[in-house]
């Protein structure tokens, strides 16, 4: 039985998802990269809510960014969500690369997020 890319990897978030947890003190960072966009949440799993997202679609990125789905952009995501966690006093996170290779935007947006003053 073959799989198709995104069933492939769902179960590749779903098995990484088994050990990754987010609580209110240390919330998970996850990661959803599409073609053209990346999208980053900070997740509280036992309430299920999110805290603070931010994507390269944001009104605030408007003119920073020319397309949303390049590295550049990814790293400015990256500090973007790491800016606003800041405001809610979040510092620690737990990162969760969405069944995504740690590599070109999914790596550019965690280090965005370090140099923004998060902690993995």
């Amino acid at each position: 039985m073959s799989y198709s890319k995104i069933e492939a990897r769902e179960r590749r978030h779903d098995r990484v998802r088994k050990k990754v947890v987010g609580t209110p003190n240390k919330p998970r960072l996850n990661v959803f990269r599409s073609l053209n966009h990346i999208y980053a949440q900070l997740i509280d799993d036992y309430s299920g809510s999110t805290l603070v997202a931010a994507s390269s679609i944001d009104k605030e990125l408007k003119g920073k960014v020319k397309t949303g789905g390049n590295v550049t952009a990814a790293k400015i995501v990256g500090g973007l969500v790491a800016k606003r966690a800041a405001d809610k006093g979040i510092k620690k996170v737990v990162f969760d690369r969405g069944g995504y290779r740690y590599h070109g935007r999914v790596k550019a947006l965690a280090d965005g997020a370090r140099e923004g003053g998060l902690e993995f």
